[in-house]
């Protein structure tokens, strides 16, 4: 898991930098988990834009993940690990004893030929999936669940993971990687460590056009436009006044910067702790 900066023959590969993708063992995907999948550009079910500046992108299929990790107390033997254009972490290919194979999130450290097992009473190994109340305080977990059952929704993207505060009653505490201190069930199942490809951050796309292969679209600055357009547009040159110096705002006037957004609902403010910074 290293990062492999390119030499600066052109201005484009001045700042490029990609993975060395050491860990990779295959390179093809398992036919049986991929499943087609069709872009969205960014629109709705009803076919307007609610999420700008996407589209386009090179095409992927996808590959169906083990979030649930539901065979429990059957080992399974990593045979491979993979890079997937859907995540920024690397999956594994795990073969069950039976034959069955399925993809899961790699975890740092876990290789081919790693034994990983799902169940209640499982030992707190990296790549093992138990329920909050069996793991140890002080763990750090990924691919939490948020409701028992459901399949784990956070700490899932390269390099993140949560650490297990503490336990009382049902509920577990723990740290999310934004800082934010929160609540889980304690029949919530987590995978012990931290994902894998810890280097993503690290990475530098270098030009434009390897954003438009992810499928981002470029941005146009609010004061680059007219007044018509955007309410930070107009002015001689470049102006911050458009009736008196104004905080940045979206197109629909909204504080882009700073203002909370987050609805107060009860249901999920209620398990957090603290707030993030």
């Amino acid at each position: 898991m290293g990062i492999r900066n390119l030499r600066p023959v052109t201005p484009s590969t001045r700042f490029y930098s990609v993975s060395s993708f050491d860990e990779i063992t295959k390179k093809k995907a398992e036919k049986s988990l991929l499943t087609p999948r069709k872009g969205s550009g960014g629109r709705n079910n009803t076919g307007r834009i609610t999420s700008r500046h996407r589209g386009g992108g090179h095409k992927r299929r996808y590959r169906v993940i083990d979030f649930k990790r539901d065979r429990h107390d059957i080992e399974c033997k990593v045979i491979a690990i993979e890079y997937d254009p859907n995540r920024s972490c690397r999956i594994a290919l795990v073969q069950y004893v039976d034959g069955q194979k399925r993809y899961i999130l790699a975890p740092d450290g876990v290789k081919v030929g790693s034994k990983l097992v799902a169940g209640m009473n499982v030992d707190p190994d990296v790549g093992n999936a138990m329920p909050l109340r069996n793991v140890p305080v002080g763990t750090f977990v990924h691919n939490v669940e948020m409701r028992p059952g459901k399949g784990g929704q956070v700490g899932r993207s390269a390099g993140n993971s949560l650490q297990l505060m503490a336990k009382e009653g049902e509920y577990a505490t723990l740290k999310l990687p934004s800082g934010e201190v929160r609540k889980f069930r304690q029949d919530c199942f987590a995978t012990v460590g931290v994902v894998g490809n810890t280097d993503h951050e690290n990475l530098s796309l270098g030009k434009a056009g390897r954003s438009r292969w992810l499928g981002i679209r470029p941005q146009t600055r609010g004061m680059a436009m007219n007044p018509v357009d955007h309410p930070m547009g107009g002015g001689e040159g470049r102006s911050k006044s458009g009736g008196g110096w104004q905080h940045p705002v979206s197109p629909w006037g909204l504080y882009a910067k700073g203002q909370k957004t987050r609805r107060r609902r009860l249901q999920s403010s209620q398990y957090i702790v603290k707030r993030k910074k």
